[in-house]
């Protein structure tokens, strides 16, 4: 808008200046002449079309004048408000956008590059990146890389360049620089994930097939019992991955569970009694403490009641024999928690981080041995995050784990 002004200011003092000039020359018509002359030069300079025909008089100069200085002050106006909304548009953009003459010398940033080039929030290393490559990128070409950034944290960066000419010349060059990260985690996870389901099933069909190969030419009744047993084992390890990853996916979708009052001390009960037997058949006691008086969260049962259970089922099949796993719940100003703690085998600090993950085992040996698939922490941390809350955990190698869900208390007068 200031550049509006000072053409206005600028366009009206040459208007002024044209009419005292014309008002010493109106008696001498060579001197008008020239005056018409020169304010033509100027309606030309303001982009105005030629008249059809010439002026005959300074007063047809000058009105073609003001028409002229009235066009040039509208379209001023108006490339002043593209350029606003262009601005706008390109501040809107979740990728980063700079802009740079033919110099070298940056003419514009968006909201996004200004935030990367700055160096600020750990983006240094990205600046510096991409300053390199806008730096080595000669004018007129049109490039393409990746930049791997190693962090922390770990960042990719695609950065696209484009050079900018009005058809004769090059003006500068366009950088768009997309982080790609999330991107390629996700894309990551989706490879490890049908990996670990592809080698999950894999494994299993493969033992059943050959346990079914071998027992097809068993004749002794009690080897042909035992490979029997053994393709009811591996059958029902089948179908636990299937269950679960059926359990995650439906999980998953439902980011916003049905919202009703789940009173926690059933939730806690039902999960203990579905673990209850495959604790008593490890000689482990599973030890319950229930809120008193009796707290609900919003939710759905079955969820909270699955995310439970898994984290008894974990602390049983690594605690040792004859001992026990305790489940509390109790307030804690405005949430409600649920541990469950165990005397067990516990985690190595290396692995509290990915122990969330699907499929991710400590120690892989024994976590098949147990019957175990690698999905029920992943079930756990997505109940909480339906729920709006959070699962942690504090364990040492050899003392044993303590799991806790945070869940949002239900506001008693919604009970």
């Amino acid at each position: 808008m200031m550049h509006v002004s000072v053409l206005e200011i600028v366009v009206t003092a040459v208007v002024v200046i044209v009419a005292i000039g014309a008002a010493f020359s109106l008696g001498d018509r060579r001197g008008g002449r020239a005056m018409r002359q020169r304010i033509g030069a100027l309606v030309s300079r303001l982009g105005a079309d030629p008249p059809s025909r010439d002026p005959k008089s300074l007063e047809e100069s000058l009105a073609l004048l003001e028409r002229a200085t009235d066009n040039a002050v509208a379209a001023v106006h108006e490339a002043s408000s593209e350029t606003i909304r262009i601005r706008r548009a390109l501040d809107a953009l979740p990728q980063a956008v700079l802009i740079r003459d033919e110099h070298g010398e940056t003419v514009f940033s968006n909201h996004n590059a200004l935030m990367l080039m700055s160096g600020r929030h750990g983006d240094a290393l990205a600046a510096q990146a991409v300053e390199e490559l806008l730096q080595s990128t000669p004018i007129g070409a049109t490039e393409e890389r990746t930049l791997e950034l190693y962090g922390p944290p770990r960042r990719t960066l695609v950065v696209r360049t484009e050079s900018i000419d009005n058809g004769t010349r090059v003006l500068g060059v366009m950088a768009v620089i997309d982080d790609v990260s999330e991107r390629r985690r996700l894309e990551g996870i989706r490879r490890d994930f049908v990996a670990n389901v592809s080698h999950e099933l894999k494994t299993p069909m493969g033992a059943v097939g050959l346990l079914a190969e071998t027992l097809l030419a068993e004749t002794e009744p009690q080897v042909a019992q035992r490979l029997a047993h053994r393709i009811h084992t591996e059958a029902f390890r089948i179908s636990r991955v299937i269950d679960d990853l059926l359990d995650l996916s439906r999980i998953e979708n439902e980011e916003s569970p049905p919202r009703e009052p789940v009173l926690v001390n059933l939730v806690m009960a039902e999960a203990a009694e579905r673990v209850r037997a495959a604790a008593e058949q490890l000689n482990v006691q599973v030890v319950l403490d229930e809120p008193d008086p009796p707290v609900a969260v919003l939710g759905d049962r079955r969820q909270l009641t699955s995310a439970v259970y898994n984290l008894l089922e974990n602390a049983v099949k690594f605690s040792y024999e004859n001992s026990d796993v305790s489940c509390t719940g109790r307030l804690a100003g405005d949430e409600v928690l649920i541990e469950v703690a165990d005397a067990g085998v516990g985690i190595p600090a290396r692995d509290l981080e990915r122990i969330f993950e699907r499929f991710y085992r400590v120690d892989q040996g024994r976590s098949r041995s147990t019957g175990g698939t690698g999905l029920g922490l992943a079930i756990v941390r997505h109940v909480a995050a339906n729920h709006r809350g959070s699962v942690q955990v504090e364990s040492r190698e050899g003392e044993g784990s303590t799991f806790t869900l945070r869940l949002p208390l239900q506001p008693r007068s919604d009970v």
